[in-house]
C-alpha cells in the first residue's frame, strides 16, 4: 500500500488527524524534499512528532529511481509525504501510476495548498486564475522567458497567474529576486506588468502579504522563505478592496 500524503503549508502542525494517523501506522515513511519544503518544521522535529525515522527523497530518487519504494509498499504500507497537496502544486501523477502498473493499492490524504492558500491571503478569487507557472533561477548561458509568455497569455485572457519560486538546495528566490526577473522578461518585450502580490510564509501564524508594482515589491522585505508571486489581471472591486485592506495596495 502506498499512501500519498499532504502534510499542509509549514509546520508539522499542519497535517489532517487522517494523514497523521496514516504515518504512525505506516510500516515505512519517505519525505519527498525537493518540490517544496515545511520551512517552518525541520525532518527531525518530523520525526520526533510522528515517533518514527523519515527517509528523505530527492527528485532522482522518485523520478528516476523509484523502485525500493514501490517494492516496499508491494507487501507493506508506505507513506510519502509532500508539502502541501501531494497532486495540486507538487504533482506525483507519475509514481501514482507506476504504482498502479505493479498492482500496488494506493491512496491520497490531502493537505493544504498553496494553490489554494493564496486565494484566501490576496483575495483574488480562485476562478479567475489562468495556468501557473515556475520560476527557476537563470544559469550561465540560461535564461528561460516561458515564465513571461504565461503570465502575458494570462494576462491578455484577464487572468491571474501563480509564479511559483525556485527552490533549490539551501536557495530560495525571494519575491523581490522573482519580479526584477518578470520586470526584466517583460522591458526585453517591450512592455511591463502593472501589479504582483507578493506572499511569504503562508500557513505561519505571521505571513506577509504585499501588493503593488515592481519598483514597490522589488524594494520590499518579505522575511524568510517560503515566498510566492502572483501577477493579477484586471482586479473585480471586491479583489481590489481586500489587496488594499489586506496587502498594502
Amino acid at each position: 500500500m502506498l499512501t500519498f500524503v499532504g502534510l499542509g503549508l509549514f509546520d508539522r502542525t499542519d497535517i489532517s488527524e487522517k494523514g497523521l494517523r496514516c504515518i504512525r501506522d505506516a510500516d515505512h515513511v519517505f519525505l519527498e524534499c525537493y518540490t517544496s519544503l515545511l520551512i517552518g518544521s525541520s525532518r527531525e522535529e518530523l520525526e520526533e512528532y510522528y515517533g518514527k525515522p523519515v527517509q528523505p527523497l530527492y527528485r532522482e530518487d522518485v523520478e528516476q529511481h523509484p523502485d525500493e519504494l514501490l517494492r516496499l509498499a508491494e507487501k507493506e504500507s508506505v507513506a510519502f509525504l509532500c508539502a502541501g497537496d501531494p497532486m495540486v502544486s507538487t504533482t506525483h501523477a507519475d509514481l501514482r501510476l507506476r504504482a498502479g502498473a505493479r498492482g500496488i493499492r494506493t491512496a491520497i490524504i490531502h493537505g493544504a495548498s498553496i494553490s489554494s492558500a493564496v486565494c484566501g491571503l490576496s483575495g483574488l478569487q480562485n476562478y479567475r486564475f489562468g495556468k501557473s507557472c515556475s520560476l527557476p533561477f537563470p544559469q550561465k548561458n540560461w535564461f528561460p522567458t516561458t515564465p513571461f509568455e504565461v503570465v502575458a497569455k494570462n494576462l491578455a485572457q484577464n487572468l491571474h497567474t501563480i509564479v511559483y519560486l525556485d527552490i533549490q538546495n539551501e536557495r530560495y528566490m525571494t519575491v523581490p529576486e522573482a519580479v526584477a526577473l518578470l520586470d526584466q522578461m517583460a522591458a526585453r518585450n517591450g512592455t511591463t506588468i502593472p501589479l504582483y502580490v507578493g506572499i511569504a510564509r503562508a500557513g505561519s501564524d505571521t505571513p506577509i502579504v504585499r501588493a503593488g508594482t515592481g519598483s514597490t515589491l522589488a524594494s520590499a522585505e518579505f522575511g524568510p522563505p517560503l515566498h510566492i508571486l502572483i501577477v493579477p489581471a484586471g482586479l473585480h472591486d471586491m479583489e481590489r478592496e481586500y489587496l488594499e485592506m489586506f496587502a498594502g495596495l
